[in-house]
């Protein structure tokens, strides 16, 4: 499994435009190109963190190669203040439960 960290300081007044459109593009993710989904969620520090499951870092990257710049992308983008790099994770233990 492939895992990515995001990491945004999102605009207080595009909070919500941003909550959805990442909503969208995980679906169309997950429809499109069978992507493992993802948890979005934010820190008492006010970051916005994202964490995305991938079979494989190819399957991946033919994902963003193979997908359009829709409108739920550039409604991301708007609500973004600040970005921080991705974090490529790799687990090393696992006691997740998914109901």
């Amino acid at each position: 499994m492939f895992i990515i960290l995001y990491r945004w300081r999102i605009k207080p007044e595009k909070e919500s435009q941003f909550i959805e459109a990442w909503s969208e593009v995980t679906a169309f993710y997950r429809e499109n190109f069978d992507s493992l989904g993802s948890r979005l969620h934010r820190g008492d520090d006010g970051i916005f963190y994202a964490y995305a499951q991938w079979k494989s870092a190819e399957q991946r990257e033919n994902a963003f190669a193979g997908s359009p710049d829709f409108v739920a992308r550039t409604k991301m983008r708007e609500a973004i203040e600040e970005s921080f790099t991705e974090v490529r994770l790799e687990i090393l233990s696992d006691y997740l439960i998914q109901k």
